[in-house]
């Protein structure tokens, strides 16, 4: 299936010249003047070579027909991250080259999209908007409000991230994954 490149979003999985491809970061570019472009980093999934294209936003990519399910995250061990098909039970380990820095969002029983050719685990899509706690901050300060300057902040699960001002250490937040960017605090 054919698809515009600037359509092309992490975790999607591309056919370059005969060979598969998992797009690990698209981004676009519009100059002021000139032909705007998609710039994608992506990793070969038979070797696990990462590449860089870049595209005109209108030309046409092919986007590899993969089995895309739901799975659960279960745990962790050597082998690697094992997943669970809420269905039919089926468990799927995923390695943590194919897990890349998505790793850090996940949490048990989190509901991910695993893409799979052939049976294997080939690229995995997180969900765009979790909840994290906040481990570690600098203090809450009296009187500031929402609007005011970012302050850097730990996650329990070693994500770093900015965050507003009031935020305190054990506030429950959420960040979107795309860019591990402040969202909201949690209505938890």
């Amino acid at each position: 299936m054919k698809v515009i490149a600037s359509s092309l979003r992490k975790g999607n999985v591309v056919e370059v010249d005969g060979k598969l491809y998992a797009v690990l970061s698209a981004e676009t570019y519009r100059p002021g003047k000139g032909t705007p472009t998609t710039s994608v980093d992506m990793r070969r999934i038979s070797d696990g070579v990462k590449v860089s294209e870049r595209w005109k936003t209108t030309d046409q990519v092919e986007k590899a027909t993969v089995d895309e399910r739901d799975y659960d995250f279960l745990y962790e061990d050597g082998e690697g991250f094992h997943f669970m098909q809420p269905e039919s039970y089926e468990q799927v380990v995923v390695t943590s080259d194919v897990m890349g820095d998505s790793k850090v969002y996940l949490t048990e029983g989190m509901r991910c999209y695993l893409k799979t050719f052939d049976g294997a685990p080939i690229a995995i899509e997180v969900p765009q908007k979790i909840t994290v706690e906040i481990a570690e901050t600098e203090p809450v300060v009296k009187g500031q409000t929402a609007s005011s300057s970012y302050k850097p902040a730990l996650t329990t699960s070693g994500l770093r991230v900015m965050v507003p001002a009031h935020i305190g250490v054990e506030t429950r937040i959420v960040i979107n994954t795309d860019d591990n960017s402040y969202v909201e605090r949690a209505k938890d």
